[in-house]
């Protein structure tokens, strides 16, 4: 089954002292590009969330972000007294002011706070792996619902594409018997005596190069292939994006060798879905 490759994961773990949020987007990409914000703590164990995104998700933009609010006493932020207190002197001499003022502004400036580093308890290390792996999930349900809406706009395109492949079928009768007749129609006009094999020969080349036979068959068996992959329990754009490769060089065929008007539109109106296949295979995975 198809999914894509947008999709959106969020899960929050309520953690002694801490509510830690976990999201994970991602977007249309040729391969597994990971960006990851994460507060400092958790650095050292970036890798290790890589890994496990990379686990999950083949392909796409992944934009990982992990948010740790704190709500309850702890707190490992403390004022630098001396530095602040060496900022008030230095404003007072600068503009006179209120202390309260004074305070406010210098609290602003650099190392005005002093925190000491946190070390990660692997406990909570371990809850968070796990509310990236529910985030993931909820991810995956997301690309598969959306792959759902792209199936059915892929059946409906390769619907028309059938649909117009049978109208090029019905036109192409009639299309090959108007080609003899223009050329039986010039040699009439040319009021000259037209050797019979010779005429037969040159009536054969033309219709050879105007065949379009084999295009049919194969743009055929490309829409069955198409068909086939979407139904396969692994969902695999790029796959589909060389069968549409394929399909579009059957079509551009057919056009170019269609010498018929009526044939020429259908081959456009193929070419349009074609076209909005192409736009949705580049958003599955």
């Amino acid at each position: 089954m198809i999914q894509s490759m947008t999709g959106y994961g969020k899960h929050v773990v309520q953690l002694p002292g801490k509510k830690i949020t976990v999201e994970v987007k991602s977007l249309n990409s040729k391969n597994l590009d990971i960006n990851a914000r994460v507060p400092q703590t958790y650095r050292e164990r970036e890798l290790e969330f890589r890994n496990h995104i990379s686990r999950v998700l083949q392909r796409g933009k992944v934009d990982f972000s992990l948010y740790v609010e704190l709500t309850g006493d702890q707190s490992t932020a403390e004022v630098n007294e001396a530095v602040v207190r060496k900022y008030m002197e230095q404003l007072r001499g600068i503009a006179p002011g209120e202390e309260v003022k004074l305070l406010e502004m210098a609290l602003r400036l650099p190392e005005a706070l002093k925190t000491e580093r946190e070390e990660l308890d692997p406990e909570e290390f371990r809850a968070v792996d796990a509310a990236l792996e529910e985030a993931l999930q909820h991810l995956q349900a997301f690309r598969e619902e959306e792959g759902r809406s792209l199936l059915e706009e892929f059946n409906l395109r390769l619907g028309a594409i059938t649909r117009a492949l049978e109208e090029v079928e019905r036109l192409d009768q009639q299309r090959l018997a108007a080609v003899r007749q223009r050329l039986e129609k010039a040699v009439a006009d040319l009021r000259e005596q037209v050797d019979a094999n010779r005429f037969e020969q040159e009536l054969i080349y033309y219709l050879e190069k105007y065949d379009i036979t084999e295009e049919k068959v194969r743009l055929t068996k490309h829409l069955d292939h198409f068909r086939q992959s979407l139904e396969a329990p692994e969902s695999n754009g790029k796959k589909l994006g060389f069968i549409s490769q394929e399909m579009g060089r059957e079509i551009n065929t057919m056009g170019s060798k269609a010498n018929d008007a009526d044939m020429q539109r259908v081959v456009v109106q193929m070419k349009d879905d074609l076209e909005k296949i192409k736009e949705q295979i580049l958003n599955v995975l």
